[in-house]
């Protein structure tokens, strides 16, 4: 899937984040078999039925029907490096100003400006 991914870039993974987010209707974080396997077909990522089915008993380890959509994220892009986690932590620590372990969206925004 990797191989897939990479060759249209972040234009489809962002594409696939925002369609399993709106696909998880109840805010589960998880999606079932048959919408995982529509936003594949949906962004034309088709592969063999039996690659199919190899990859959703690699992301499906619980074996729930059902697959967690961060574990779905780590297997296609695969771990942060050292130095990216060490990024992340510095602008969470940044953000969490309190220092409580936990950043309010409010403070977020006192931070950062999408436009």
């Amino acid at each position: 899937l990797r191989e897939t991914l990479s060759k249209r870039g972040v234009r489809v993974l962002t594409g696939l984040g925002k369609y399993f987010r709106q696909a998880d209707k109840h805010r589960r974080g998880f999606l079932p078999r048959a919408a995982f396997k529509e936003a594949l077909q949906v962004f034309h990522l088709d592969m063999p039925e039996g690659d199919l089915e190899a990859l959703w008993l690699a992301l499906d380890d619980s074996r729930s029907d059902e697959v967690d959509y961060g574990e779905f994220t780590r297997a296609a892009f695969g771990e942060m490096s050292e130095q990216r986690k060490a990024s992340v932590r510095k602008a969470y620590m940044k953000l969490d100003f309190t220092k409580t372990g936990s950043v309010p969206v409010a403070d977020i925004r006192k931070c950062y400006c999408a436009k």
